[in-house]
C-alpha cells in the first residue's frame, strides 16, 4: 500500500511540473496518471529519449526529429509541443518546415508503398507489352 501512495505522490509531482512547463497537462498524461505504476515509468522513458543530456543529438535536433515523427504520425498535440521546444532551442522557421516536410513525405511514401503493393497483389504486375 505504501508503494501505491509513493507512486501517486510521484505522479502528482510530475503532473505539476508538466503543467508548470506547458501551462496545461496533456490529455494522455492526465489519463495515464490514473495508473501511476505505468505513468511514472512512461514519463521516465520519454525523458530518457527526449531530454537525455548524453544523447548523440543536441536538444534542437532531438526536437526536430520529434517534429518529423509527429508529422508522419499526424499528431497535432506532439507537433504543438515539439515545435515550441524546437523554437525555444533555437530552431529556425526553415528547419521546422523541413522537419515537417520530411515527416509528411515519409508518411506519404509509406502509405503509397502499402497501397501500391496491395494493388499489385490484387491485380498483378503491370503488363508492359501494351
Amino acid at each position: 500500500m505504501e508503494d501505491k501512495k509513493n507512486d501517486r505522490e510521484i505522479a502528482d509531482k510530475i503532473l505539476r511540473s508538466i503543467e508548470e512547463a506547458y501551462g496545461f497537462v496533456p490529455t494522455v498524461n492526465r489519463i495515464m496518471s490514473e495508473r501511476p505504476d505505468i505513468f511514472v515509468p512512461a514519463v521516465n522513458f520519454s525523458k530518457s529519449i527526449l531530454e537525455n543530456p548524453n544523447s548523440a543529438f543536441d536538444a534542437k535536433t532531438r526536437n526536430l526529429l520529434a517534429i518529423s515523427a509527429a508529422s508522419a504520425l499526424g499528431s497535432p498535440y506532439c507537433l504543438e509541443v515539439q515545435m515550441q521546444h524546437a523554437k525555444d532551442n533555437g530552431a529556425s522557421r526553415e528547419e521546422v518546415m523541413e522537419a515537417l516536410l520530411i515527416g509528411s513525405y515519409m508518411s506519404m511514401s509509406r502509405s503509397q508503398s502499402i497501397a501500391l503493393r496491395k494493388y499489385e497483389e490484387k491485380y498483378g504486375p503491370a503488363d508492359r507489352t501494351e
